[in-house]
């Protein structure tokens, strides 16, 4: 216990009791005042903003579920007679991505592997149509254009699919025509930093200038390979747990904060 003297305009005994459960709530109001300006300052640096699109941006699979999605892709492979193709935990994992790079892996830039993904995009076309906005995203990507920053997608899907689901939103012209996404050499999805590279190098920008904007640890594994300073979106605690487990110190759980901060700097 630490007694500090007080004024002598403090009436009873001249001392200040600081206990520790004072000491551990001084520490946890400088280490939030820390880590938001932390925050602020990766957020109004970036000239260049790298968008994930599944997740950031909407939820694909909101009305058109992955996990089905994931299963007709198996069930079209045990049709060709390729059942055993897959492991059985592939099979079982209900991530479309899983099943599309466990082919790969094992027929790599084969005409199998091409008629795959297509099929993936095709499901990811019709997934649009139902797709749910993040929470705050349209008037971020609108407002940070709007204060000079460019933005890109660097993402898994497909480009097109990305493409189809801005134009229905009315947000195109904020990205376009840097749409960075899946394409048959399945080996540069993320974590490989590959379509950020890509957005970089057609921008024009410095990795320190950029921002990647992303929700799995893929996203921010693919920032830290290409040097872009990494903004984690967790919509729930498992999404948070996954991202600072993988070493994401900058992590929000609503784009209004970021949205909040680019208001401020306008």
């Amino acid at each position: 216990m630490v007694r500090r003297p007080l004024g002598n305009h403090h009436d009873g005994p001249d001392t200040l009791l600081v206990t520790s459960d004072m000491r551990q709530t001084q520490k946890a109001t400088s280490d939030t005042r820390t880590e938001a300006a932390d925050l602020r300052e990766v957020i109004t640096r970036a000239r260049v903003v790298l968008w994930d699109f599944d997740g950031p941006i909407c939820r694909l699979f909101a009305g058109h579920s992955a996990e089905r999605v994931a299963e007709r892709l198996v069930d079209w492979l045990e049709g060709r007679g390729l059942h055993g193709l897959l492991t059985e935990p592939e099979r079982e994992s209900l991530d479309p991505h899983v099943v599309l790079r466990a082919v790969d892996r094992r027929h790599p830039g084969s005409d199998l592997v091409a008629e795959l993904e297509e099929r993936l995009t095709k499901e990811e076309l019709r997934a649009v149509v139902s797709a749910w906005p993040t929470p705050y995203a349209d008037p971020l990507i609108r407002t940070w254009t709007a204060v000079g920053a460019r933005l890109a997608v660097t993402t898994n899907n497909s480009p097109r699919v990305a493409s189809r689901y801005l134009e229905g939103r009315g947000l195109t012209a904020c990205f376009a025509p840097h749409l960075y996404g899946r394409t048959q050499d399945l080996h540069l999805l993320k974590p490989d930093p590959h379509c950020l590279k890509r957005a970089l190098n057609a921008m024009g920008s410095a990795p320190g200038d950029a921002l990647m904007i992303g929700d799995t640890p893929s996203d921010f594994l693919a920032a830290s390979a290409a040097g872009v300073p990494f903004l984690g979106y967790a919509r729930n605690e498992r999404k948070e747990k996954l991202l600072r487990g993988v070493g994401a110190t900058a992590v929000v759980g609503s784009l209004d904060v970021v949205l909040k901060v680019i208001r401020r700097q306008a």
